[in-house]
């Protein structure tokens, strides 16, 4: 079996592991750091199979296929699939730790960094896979999941996509080949949510609902839109187990507390770091673009804020408008700028709350300054920005910035 691997990240490396594993005559050709025309373009006349990593755009080749569809047409059990702009993963994390409550053969997989195709040979008819999907991942996919969540959806990686209709589409594939007896979750808040679940013909169910205060209690994160993300857990749990989510809540209640209260959040998602003189610092470095700084600030209504913001900018200086208008929030004491778009931000915009640090470490002495004249307050990292004008990734960045607290004395 020949198979052209197009893009060799962690899912590329996962599947060719996999392969190799399950048929002793496969080999590989990788190809990656291609332009998506330089992909297209390559003769596959001698290959099998053409298989697509999510960073890969697809393109018309009736040999191609992706890792993430692979998965779901040999995944022998239900899939509860999840897609949003931003709460994806939290919202997984959500959904594991309830189905870890009720005692399910559960995995989470996907965008939340674990290959799904790596955890397929462990899978039984009573598995249950909890698949985070980024729009890369659904952009080839042609099978949707049992459940399916469409969390908010705003303008992302258009610096990827041919533009947003193209980021919808992909979306739109969770649900797109869904049958009635299938399940479409959404955010009934947002419009894009909603216009989605129209192409599902699923039974549909809408969040946020109204639940018990001692359930919306047991959440230990901080911010309405986890409270919303717990709820799409919560939702789907119900409907893998055939109740709506009010009986679920009434008739499961302690075991939807204890998964509820044992979740304590993901790393670099407003992630609590420390509190030192009556300042708490908060990681929020998964922050890549103006809607999660949006939600991270909202988080905190009743605080005042210092913000640590700014990096690669992805969409040409399109972002910064709306940046600016979402940090003029008045809780706001403080605004710390770092990196290319920080910088912009700074020449564009005179506004007396802006200081520029031209490290990581003195955006966070400065802030330490400020916060403690100001105290009780919170210092939270949200970049509104990819990372890679001055770190590798994400997690990198993160990384560093809690080091840099924790040394804090």
């Amino acid at each position: 079996m020949n198979i052209a691997l197009l893009g060799y990240g962690l899912e590329g490396k996962a599947a060719e592991k996999y392969f190799k594993s399950h048929y002793a005559d496969a080999h590989f050709d990788i190809f990656e750091n291609l332009t998506p025309a330089e992909f297209a373009e390559k003769d596959y006349s001698s290959y099998d199979m053409i298989l697509r990593s999510p960073s890969v755009p697809p393109f018309k080749n009736e040999k191609l296929t992706s890792i993430t569809e692979y998965f779901f047409e040999h995944c022998p059990c239900k899939i509860i699939g999840v897609t949003a702009t931003k709460g994806k993963g939290t919202t997984c994390s959500f959904i594991k730790f309830l189905l870890d409550a009720e005692g399910y053969d559960a995995y989470l997989v996907g965008n939340i960094g674990t290959p799904a195709i790596e955890i397929l040979d462990r899978l039984t008819k009573d598995s249950v896979v909890v698949y985070e999907l980024s729009s890369f991942q659904l952009w080839h996919l042609q099978k949707s999941p049992h459940i399916a969540i469409i969390g908010q959806i705003e303008p992302d990686h258009l610096n990827v996509h041919s533009g947003y209709d193209d980021y919808l589409a992909a979306k739109g594939n969770l649900v797109r080949y869904q049958s009635e007896s299938d399940i479409c979750i959404y955010y009934a808040k947002n419009p894009e949510s909603k216009n989605l679940a129209e192409l599902s013909k699923a039974r549909k169910i809408p969040y946020p609902f109204s639940a018990p205060d001692d359930i919306l209690k047991s959440i230990t994160l901080p911010g309405a839109h986890n409270t919303e993300n717990a709820l799409a857990a919560i939702a789907a749990v119900a409907a893998l187990k055939n109740l709506s989510p009010e009986d679920y809540c009434a008739n499961f209640a302690d075991t939807i507390k204890r998964g509820l209260n044992n979740f304590h959040g993901l790393p670099h998602r407003l992630e609590f770091v420390r509190e030192l003189n009556s300042v708490r610092y908060y990681d929020d470095n998964f922050s890549t673009n103006p809607s999660s700084t949006r939600v991270a600030i909202n988080a905190f209504p009743d605080d005042k804020i210092i913000l640590i913001a700014g990096g690669r900018d992805k969409t040409g200086g399109e972002d910064l408008p709306e940046i600016y208008k979402i940090i003029k929030t008045p809780n706001i004491a403080k605004i710390i700028l770092i990196g290319e778009s920080g910088h912009e931000l700074a020449r564009r915009y005179h506004d007396p709350r802006f200081r520029v640090a031209n490290s990581l470490e003195a955006a966070i002495t400065a802030a330490r300054l400020e916060a403690e004249s100001i105290k009780p307050s919170v210092v939270i990292m949200s970049p509104a920005a990819a990372s890679f004008d001055m770190f590798q990734n994400v997690y990198d960045r993160g990384a560093k910035y809690k080091t840099l607290v924790t040394s804090l004395q």
